[in-house]
């Protein structure tokens, strides 16, 4: 009897499909088998791209005269041992004799074609394919995917969209990196990492930092008021100097005069506006704003929103597809809302917006329903199927919450405000009040928001709750006073605004034309956005501090070496990403775009080894050593006293930290005082979980140094103590053996 094998990209996700087939599946290794379907699976990415050194063994040294690299045709290697024993399993049930037809049930999306295509391809297969294409995991959406599979045929275009993608990453990356890397051995520990989409985030990040270090704060003024309408001391507001439209005063004195000048003055409310504003509720989650609201809301790095929706739609079948860019719904969607809210209703927190769904005659579809604007997938919301939330972790019942949330505010009506803007006059100067109160909640009542939380803004400040006022009352100064700010850098980064700049992207670009066509793309793609971020981090060039992503001075280096090469704007990836999507929908040849791959590769190389041939960064300075007074100087693993040519007196501290490489900085305060004043972030436990901790420098019984962790509850996962229980010992004894040490050296010395 002749069978089809089902091929899924998890093994999970296989045993979901065996539910869905007429069984029963036998479990074996690696696969199920029942008697008309074989089920089995990768573990992602089974197959790669080789390295240089598989198509010559001249490649396995780096030398500038063998770039560029850019194979004829590219080869195929299994990416580890777990996957060659996973690989061998698959390949095996494709060249069996009774198997006759092939179906491709990985992820719905360019990366799961890819996966599919490399492992079909490694493994020599010729049979036909058909295609699942599935946005959700519900037993019902599963059936319905198998009963209208899609011929192998119609993803030719999204495969060679795959491959082109891999294959220009591998050639610029390859390419980029070994010029970069031998030209910089010198300056740079380890690889200098470089790469189509990796760069210019980089760029963006180090552009920050730098506008952050020339940024020169400035001193200003503010004045702000308290009044009491004239009769009624209860009815009392506040208000804040302005000059037109500006609140900032440029002197002290000149702050000092207005305050003199309307102390204990009445002054008259001269203006009074009311207005009415409606507010829209926010259009259905794709993955990057997902993503970025999870940033926001709960510090939640991209990557681990991602693998908590990611969850949720494989494990849990509680939210379709996460990996979109989509925030609407097809038409063909429509009759599932109602059902769909019904399920999510059975939870009582959302009890009451769901009726208020389910209740609507008529829905409004109009900010929710658009085909034009769905590609492969529409938006991230609930699954129409029951809901069981009960083994849902803290991350994915918060991520959950937001998806339903945001599901069900979208059919609520506009919320309503009422504004009023008040203007106080006082012996000619101008104070301006701001008024604002929730009317009608609308779709904020989904949140739980039935009041408007007061907006605080640093210069126009805050937002008030405002007695019943009239124009042209009389209003008494009670309190006045300047308040002395400082202008502010630029915030840093963090992966909400991360993910925001690379998603317009375009806007960094400055020729109008290409700005336009960048308009709907990027760097990077939904689902790829949070592994450019994580690289950045894993090869050093940003850290993050809370939820700052900081440049660090490898970073920073790499972005000013390159100088506005190609690689470093937005505007080079952002027309790789529309290409790729022409070759999807059959509108460019993919030999085309890789020949222009192949020449930029090309050009880049001649430019880094012209570029970067001479260029020598000094290794950091940090100043004496605590115990021997010499130098101590950056190297490749650590900060020393010693080199080659003096050994010193063996005083080190290594770099390489729990996970984290220790940045010039850290190396300085604990020379300087023998601990970290402040928590670091970046280190990583056992499990790869990361944790903050302060460092101390301490001496061994053998007379060695190393750093220690400060505190006791420096662990993986643990909360630290109040501030007054954190041990000091071990800072203190830290600093009383440098000190002791150097001064036994100095008594020791001819010159005592």
């Amino acid at each position: 009897m002749s069978k089809t094998l089902v091929i899924a990209e998890k093994p999970s996700v296989g045993r979901d499909l065996a539910r869905v087939l007429p069984g029963p599946f036998k479990k074996e290794e690696g696969y199920l088998e029942a008697d008309n379907h074989i089920i089995t699976w990768a573990v992602g990415h089974l197959v790669q791209l080789a390295e240089p050194d598989e198509y010559d063994a001249k490649f396995k040294k780096w030398r500038m005269a063998d770039l560029p690299i850019v194979p004829p045709k590219f080869k195929l290697i299994v990416r580890d041992e777990r996957s060659k024993k996973q690989m061998s399993v698959v390949t095996r049930q494709l060249k069996r004799d009774d198997v006759d037809n092939v179906i491709n049930a990985c992820d719905a999306g360019r990366e799961g074609e890819l996966i599919f295509a490399y492992l079909f391809e490694k493994a020599g297969a010729k049979k036909p394919v058909q295609r699942l294409w599935l946005s959700s995991m519900t037993m019902d959406a599963m059936k319905e995917a198998f009963a209208t599979l899609r011929p192998g045929e119609e993803m030719a275009k999204l495969e060679a969209a795959a491959r082109s993608r891999s294959e220009a990453d591998w050639i610029v990356g390859m390419n980029a990196t070994r010029a970069a890397t031998i030209r910089l051995r010198s300056s740079f520990d380890g690889a200098v990492s470089l790469g189509r989409v990796q760069t210019p985030t980089l760029a963006i990040i180090t552009r920050r930092e730098e506008e952050i270090r020339a940024f020169v704060p400035e001193p200003y003024w503010l004045v702000d008021a308290k009044f009491a309408a004239e009769g009624q001391d209860t009815r009392q507001y506040e208000g804040r100097f302005h000059a037109g439209a500006n609140p900032r005063i440029t002197t002290a004195e000149e702050a000092a005069a207005i305050v003199e000048a309307v102390k204990g003055q009445t002054g008259e409310i001269t203006k009074l506006e009311k207005t009415t504003r409606k507010e829209k509720a926010p259009l259905l989650y794709d993955l990057t704003s997902l993503q970025r609201d999870a940033n926001t809301r709960f510090g939640f790095s991209a990557r681990r929103t991602l693998a908590a929706a990611q969850r949720l739609y494989e494990e849990h079948k509680v939210l379709t597809y996460p990996r979109t860019n989509s925030r609407y719904l097809t038409s063909d969607m429509v009759p599932e809302i109602k059902p769909t809210a019904e399920h999510v209703g059975a939870q009582r927190d959302y009890k009451v917006a769901a009726d208020y769904v389910t209740s609507m005659d008529l829905l409004p579809l109009e900010r929710v329903v658009n085909n034009e604007k769905v590609g492969d997938h529409h938006a991230i919301i609930p699954t129409n199927s029951p809901h069981k939330l009960d083994k849902l972790s803290d991350d994915d019942r918060r991520v959950y919450d937001m998806v339903v949330r945001r599901f069900l505010a979208v059919f609520h009506p506009e919320a309503v405000f009422h504004n009023t803007r008040v203007e106080t006059t006082v012996a000619e100067y101008v104070f301006r009040t701001r008024g604002k109160v929730l009317i009608e909640a609308g779709w904020r009542g989904v949140y739980g928001e039935l009041q408007e939380s007061e907006r605080d803004d640093e210069d126009e400040g805050r937002d008030q709750q405002l007695p019943k006022l009239e124009k042209g009352e009389a209003a008494e100064t009670r309190k006045v006073e300047s308040l002395e700010k400082v202008t502010k850098p630029p915030r840093r980064y963090t992966d909400a605004s991360l993910l925001g700049a690379m998603e317009g992207a375009g806007k960094l670009v400055d020729d109008e034309e290409l700005r336009e066509q960048m308009k709907d793309s990027g760097i990077g793609t939904p689902a790829t956005r949070a592994a450019i971020i994580e690289r950045l981090i894993d090869v050093g060039y940003v850290e993050r501090d809370g939820r700052a992503l900081v440049a660090t001075e490898k970073g920073l280096n790499v972005i000013r070496l390159l100088d506005n090469h190609p690689l470093t704007s937005p505007s080079l990836t952002g027309d790789w990403e529309q290409r790729l999507d022409k070759i999807e929908q059959g509108a460019e040849e993919r030999q085309k775009f890789m020949d222009d791959i192949a020449g930029f590769a090309t050009q880049t190389v001649q430019v880094l080894d012209e570029k970067l041939k001479d260029v020598r960064i000094p290794r950091a300075n940090l100043g004496p050593c605590p115990v021997c007074g010499q130098d101590i100087i950056e190297n490749r693993k650590g900060y020393s006293c010693w080199s080659r040519e003096d050994p010193g007196c063996g005083f080190v501290i290594w770099k390489a930290k729990a996970g984290k490489q220790l940045p010039v900085a850290v190396a300085k305060e604990l020379i300087a005082v023998g601990r970290t004043a402040k928590q670091i972030t970046g280190f990583k436990g056992r499990s790869g979980r990361n944790f903050r901790a302060r460092l101390a420098l301490q001496q061994s019984e053998e007379g060695k140094w190393r750093v220690e962790f400060d505190e006791a509850w420096a662990k993986e996962g643990a909360k630290p103590p109040d501030a007054e229980t954190v041990p000091e010992t071990a800072a203190d004894a830290a600093k009383q053996a440098i000190e002791a040490a150097a001064q036994q050296d100095a008594a020791a010395s001819p010159a005592a």
